[in-house]
């Protein structure tokens, strides 16, 4: 259920699906690291401004899915304009920082980013750009990463699959908006 805050600031209602934790699995694979499953927790939040506060915090998972060790850190803002363009920082926590230019889908809730700028800390490793698609699809967020390096061209590295994290609050609010004429069987609500 895609909820519009009624504090959301009106130029973000076009990335609204994106509001919410989330939490789920993925892939890591690219040459010179180590390929892995990956666990995630993602959260985009607001504060009334005009963007996205966005949190992602990956770390590999054994074999029977238990968390082994962080893999990946980011934290970022998301903009988006009337045209429908989506701008994006991003801080990760090897040392690089990175501004994404891209746009949201016609009609639908797609979003497909490309790297305009990237600096890098002397401890960061080799990294020159990327591009990233996130779609929100049948009520999951899911996400495929590309990045390229000097020595590497661009290609895939990372994608997840992701369920909205449900809270007790969430529940509740969910249970007071229902209609007092609902059916006590249950089954009369189907017919």
């Amino acid at each position: 259920m895609i909820e519009i805050p009624s504090d959301l600031h009106k130029d973000l209602v076009p990335l609204v699906f994106l509001l919410g934790d989330w939490a789920g699995a993925g892939v890591h694979d690219f040459p010179g690291a180590e390929k892995c499953n990956f666990g995630q927790e993602v959260s985009f939040t607001h504060d009334g401004r005009d963007f996205l506060e966005y949190q992602s915090h990956t770390w590999v998972l054994d074999d029977d899915g238990n968390k082994v060790r962080p893999l990946e850190s980011e934290h970022g803002f998301w903009r988006v304009d009337a045209h429908r363009k989506v701008e994006v920082t991003m801080t990760r926590d090897d040392g690089v920082i990175e501004i994404w230019y891209g746009e949201l889908a016609d009609q639908k809730p797609q979003i497909d980013l490309v790297t305009d700028a990237v600096a890098r800390t002397a401890a960061s490793r080799p990294y020159t750009g990327g591009k990233r698609l996130y779609g929100y699809v049948k009520s999951d967020l899911m996400w495929v990463g590309e990045k390229q390096t000097p020595e590497v061209e661009l290609r895939p590295y990372m994608s997840a699959h992701l369920k909205k994290v449900v809270t007790p609050e969430d529940v509740e609010r969910w249970a007071k908006a229902l209609p007092d004429d609902m059916p006590d069987d249950g089954i009369a609500f189907f017919k």
